[in-house]
């Protein structure tokens, strides 16, 4: 590959949409050669996923492959082309996101790693990682209570939503725990302020990604 495959994963509330959009437009006044996409934002599936969660027909295995099918179509459509382009490709979550959340709601790990075994490893995959506690703070100053899904509602693992997004999560970061030394994980401490985050984030990227390989070239 000509280009560079950055992910970055994360609970809900740790943060990663806004450090991936401030990484975006770093590199962009970098004058990089950036493309960004998110997690269940392909239009072929969009309605389909949106209708099944409506509807609560999705059990743990069309939940696993409608998302698997959502990536397949950006992966084959985007994430692929452009970095055989030469582009660097930021992924608001990756197929990790898929790993940890099928497992926790039942699925065999090895079935779902096959079903994304297409996908080529990230040359950098960050986890930011942030004590519950913090992450649930975050939630409840947002004046947003967690959607269905992703509280884990699904699961029945409490009748109260915050409180079953909570057990979920939990769950949830067990999984990425465990993935950590397999895929090897940056993990970055979402605690921090977004600055912070943002700076630590970037060093990592500078010491491992050259920049002049990947920006726009003026023809003079």
């Amino acid at each position: 590959m000509k280009g560079k495959l950055i992910a970055v994963e994360g609970l809900d509330g740790s943060g990663k949409s806004t450090q991936v959009y401030l990484l975006k437009r770093w590199m962009e006044l970098s004058n990089v050669k950036v493309f960004f996409t998110e997690w269940n934002s392909s239009v072929i599936v969009k309605k389909a996923t949106r209708k099944g969660k409506r509807r609560n027909l999705l059990t743990p295995t069309t939940f696993s492959l409608i998302h698997c099918t959502d990536f397949a179509d950006r992966y084959e459509r985007q994430v692929l082309p452009l970095l055989k382009a030469g582009y660097v490709v930021l992924c608001d979550r990756y197929v990790y996101t898929a790993f940890a959340r099928d497992a926790v709601r039942g699925c065999d790990k090895q079935w779902v790693r096959k079903l994304y075994s297409y996908a080529v490893k990230p040359d950098i995959t960050f986890y930011l990682k942030a004590p519950m506690e913090t992450l649930m703070r975050r939630i409840r100053l947002s004046g947003q209570p967690p959607r269905f899904h992703e509280a884990g509602m699904d699961l029945a693992l409490a009748d109260d939503p915050m409180e079953c997004f909570n057990r979920f999560q939990q769950k949830v970061n067990d999984e990425y725990i465990s993935m950590t030394d397999e895929y090897d994980f940056v993990t970055i401490n979402a605690g921090l302020s977004i600055e912070e985050l943002q700076e630590q984030i970037r060093d990592v990227i500078s010491k491992k990604i050259d920049f002049s390989e990947f920006q726009w070239r003026t023809n003079k």
